[in-house]
């Protein structure tokens, strides 16, 4: 399983990004598709996870209103809109894959693969 995070960059606060996280190498059918973020100095934390099969979601109840998570079964691809952006939205975005499909799941150590991470600045 290969995940490749991108669409990261400088925005000002208040914009909107869309990231995405390309799947390769296996099928992704029964997998939980999540996104997590690492600020500087902080533990990384969840944002929110999809059901493969399904598209179910979670998303972390602090961000719920401004980000949302989607995907796209043609091009095995994971997206993560995030509106409304401020500085404290600023990390290191992490794209991750689980082949139990449970879309409840938040926790890092819960996920069995990893994206190489794409970085979002939001300056105020």
């Amino acid at each position: 399983v290969q995940l490749q995070a991108s669409g990261g960059g400088l925005v000002q606060a208040g914009d909107s990004l869309r990231l995405s996280c390309a799947a390769s190498g296996h099928s992704f059918s029964g997998y939980a598709l999540a996104w997590f973020r690492q600020a500087p100095g902080k533990e990384r934390e969840f944002v929110a996870a999809i059901s493969w099969s399904d598209g179910l979601t979670h998303v972390q109840d602090s961000l719920k209103g401004r980000f949302t998570i989607s995907r796209d079964t043609a091009t095995n691809t994971v997206y993560l809109q995030m509106n409304r952006l401020n500085s404290d939205d600023t990390a290191v975005y992490y794209c991750a894959a689980d082949p139990l499909e449970d879309y409840h799941k938040d926790r890092p150590y819960e996920f069995d693969y990893w994206g190489q991470g794409t970085l979002v600045t939001v300056s105020s």
